[in-house]
Order: C-alpha cells, then structure tokens, then sequence
C-alpha cells in the first residue's frame, strides 16, 4: 500500500510516521508514505495557496490549481476537465480530509485496505474549492462532527487505521479481528444469553481487558476471566462487550 500526503505543512508528518505500527509497516515495506508540498505547485513568487471565496465570506479557500496539478504530478497523468469524465483508477482513492465529508468509520478502513494507493489532500483555512472534491477527490472524508484547523491530523488517522488492517502488519492477524467496531455475531443458540442472542447488524465496541495484579486497590478481575473456562469466558466477553456499547455508543447497537 502506498500513503501519498498532499500538505502545505509537510513537517507535520516527521513525528507520527516514525512510530508503532506504522513505523514497522514502513520498515518492513507494507507500506510507502510520500509527502507532497502543495507550495511546490504554485506558480508566483509568494507560493500562494489560497484566496477569497467569490461571494465573500470570512476566511481564506485553497485554490484548485496546485491541487490538481500535485495530484496530477503523483498520478504521472492528467486527470481531465470539464469536457468528459474524470477518469479514476480503480485501486486508488484520492481522498479530501473535510469537515464536509462522510463520516470515517471501521468499515470504510476495510474497503481501503484493500486499495493498493490512497492520495490524501489536507483541508486546510476554510476549506477547499469544490472543483476539488467534485471533480478531482474520490471521496471527501471527516472523522467526526467537529472542526480542526486542517486535514493532516485527519490523514494520519485514517493512515493509522487503515495500515493496521494490511495482512503481516500487526504480527498476530487475530488482533485486528477482536477489537472495536466488529461486527457482532450472535452467539449459537445453545450458548447465548437470553438477553442477547437477537443482537444483529450491530457494531460492538471491544470487552473490558484486564492484567495483573488480580486485585488492585480493592478492585478485582471478575472471577469468570481466572476460572479457565474458555468457553464462559467467551459468553462473558459478549455480555460485557453488548453492555459496554449500550452505555458509550448505544447508537451502533440494533436489533432483529
């Protein structure tokens, strides 16, 4: 997988790439990261990025030109105009970080893992032409419902995401498997709960973990985790798992 980073504060990304999982993707050749100055696109001698939307407004709008012609430079192709379709590789995404766009989410990082190249343009001041997102991005993302003050942060998030799901990054597969936001499988009907065979089409966040000691200022490991019962320790999983979602995130919960 290559991670291809169009900025105008490339310096951003020297501290989060050179750590974790990422670090080690990169070292082992998992994944490529390239980062793109959008300055060196510019045409005058102020290496102007932005300027004033028509109609007015406050703020400052990133121009359309240095983006496309970034793009472009990373593409080694045109990617057309107002003349016929723009034409798009089906193994890359070129992704806008907007406050606008879609919401990010567990699924999304799956189908992009699947992606051989992602191309991402960091939002920045108050926003970008929308050329940009209708015509040059393939997707336009957000990570959430609130604001930052541009897309880089955003970009590393979903890099983090995504590269975590590549086969051989984490070392043990099962570990992108058994964590938050999995789909929720109901238990046979043997071994389930009454309360909680019916969860379907549900997301669920991971189960409560717990390391020595067995007792910690008089809080203890809950006894079923220590019995040896791999098989109630899974129910108990489940159980705690459902729960856990229904308090912090019951939105992702539904049912039959």
């Amino acid at each position: 997988m290559r991670f291809d980073l169009i900025t105008i504060f490339p310096e951003f990304f020297a501290g989060p790439l050179d750590h974790g999982i990422l670090r080690r993707a990169r070292e082992t050749g998992l994944v490529e990261v390239s980062v793109q100055d959008l300055r060196v696109f510019t045409k005058d001698r102020h290496r102007t990025v932005d300027d004033r939307p028509f109609g007015g407004g406050e703020g400052m709008v990133l121009k359309p030109e240095p983006l496309f012609e970034a793009v472009e430079s990373l593409l080694g192709r045109n990617v057309g105009d107002a003349t016929g379709p723009t034409a798009h590789e089906p193994k890359t995404a070129i992704v806008l970080m907007s406050a606008a766009g879609k919401l990010f989410d567990q699924e999304t990082a799956r189908r992009y893992a699947l992606l051989e190249r992602m191309i991402f343009i960091s939002g920045r001041y108050e926003g970008v032409d929308e050329r940009v997102a209708e015509h040059l991005a393939t997707e336009e993302i957000s990570i959430g419902n609130f604001v930052l003050s541009g897309g880089e942060l955003p970009a590393m998030l979903v890099i983090d995401a995504v590269t975590r799901l590549i086969p051989g990054a984490l070392g043990n597969e099962a570990s992108s498997q058994n964590e938050s936001f999995r789909e929720a499988r109901p238990f046979p009907p043997t071994a389930a709960p009454s309360d909680e065979s019916g969860f379907r089409n549900s997301m669920l966040l991971d189960f409560p973990h717990y390391t020595r000691p067995a007792e910690y200022r008089g809080w203890s490991v809950p006894d079923v985790l220590i019995g040896g019962n791999h098989a109630e320790v899974a129910k108990w999983r489940r159980a705690a798992a459902i729960e856990k979602t229904r308090r912090n995130r019951p939105d992702l919960l539904g049912r039959e």
